[in-house]
């Protein structure tokens, strides 16, 4: 890990690998950079994870606060690391700055994977699309996010900086997602400026995006396909790593069908 600056902004990335760029933004259960999918990944591109702002070792700036704040920082990333076809890759919160990025812009993107990615409303004003997870008791929001809750993390066995730093993200989370709760009212309509070639995967136990709402999302972007990961649920990044990194690189052409 280090830390590069944006702009006024330090952020955390971790970077490892050869070979085509692929950036990779974190879900709401945290930071990418040491884990399991990271390392896979790595084998056959140049990966690059940062900590958003306010997650792990990244500093939270007073002026950021929405994710469209989040969307422009890592377009300027790829600009200061003079990438060129990029691989953009976004779980969970991540999918929906993903999905941000490249309404904005497509300029140097090669392919889009979209993974349990929210930030769409496809209810009416009165239905509330995705769980509020801030609302609900921790052991329902884990039921909700994993398939396998054994793999959750738990407090009770983590050292106090450990936790700190889940609190920290937990914050971070709330800061991002509470207003308006978990979507963009206008990201579904923009979703059709997407002209790279795009991926949706859904964990087939995800308690927060349901099927529908991934169908929707990959309806919304001109060509995009959907695919399910069996055995996860909001989060196959650290439930079923092995299958989510296969499908990844056969979509970006890293591997062999």
């Amino acid at each position: 890990m280090a830390n590069l600056s944006v702009g006024d902004v330090s952020l955390e990335i971790a970077e490892a690998g050869s070979g085509p760029p692929l950036l990779l933004l974190h879900g709401i259960a945290g930071p990418l950079g040491e884990t399991s999918l990271f390392r896979l990944l790595a084998r056959h591109a140049r990966v690059i994870a940062p900590s958003h702002p306010g997650y792990g070792g990244s500093p939270l700036p007073d002026w950021i606060d929405r994710i469209d704040d989040l969307a422009y920082l890592y377009l300027d990333l790829i600009d200061k690391l003079g990438l060129r076809e990029v691989c953009l890759v976004g779980c969970s919160l991540g999918g929906w700055v993903a999905a941000e990025m490249a309404v904005k812009s497509t300029q140097h993107l090669a392919r889009l994977v979209l993974v349990d990615s929210f930030g769409i409303k496809i209810g009416d004003r009165e239905t509330r699309d995705i769980p509020d997870i801030f609302a609900l008791h921790p052991d329902e929001v884990s039921a909700l996010i994993w398939h396998d809750r054994k793999l959750a993390p738990d407090l009770a066995a983590m050292s106090d900086e450990a936790v700190e730093r889940v609190v920290r993200d937990q914050e971070a989370a709330a800061l991002y997602l509470w207003e308006p709760y978990m979507h963009n009212p206008k990201l579904r309509r923009w979703l059709r400026r997407i002209g790279a070639p795009t991926l949706v995967l859904r964990g087939a136990h995800d308690g927060l995006v349901s099927a529908p709402y991934a169908q929707a999302m990959a309806d919304a972007i001109p060509g995009a396909r959907l695919e399910t990961i069996a055995g996860a649920g909001h989060v196959p990044e650290f439930e079923q790593p092995q299958i989510l990194a296969e499908r990844v690189q056969r979509f970006l052409g890293l591997v062999g069908a």
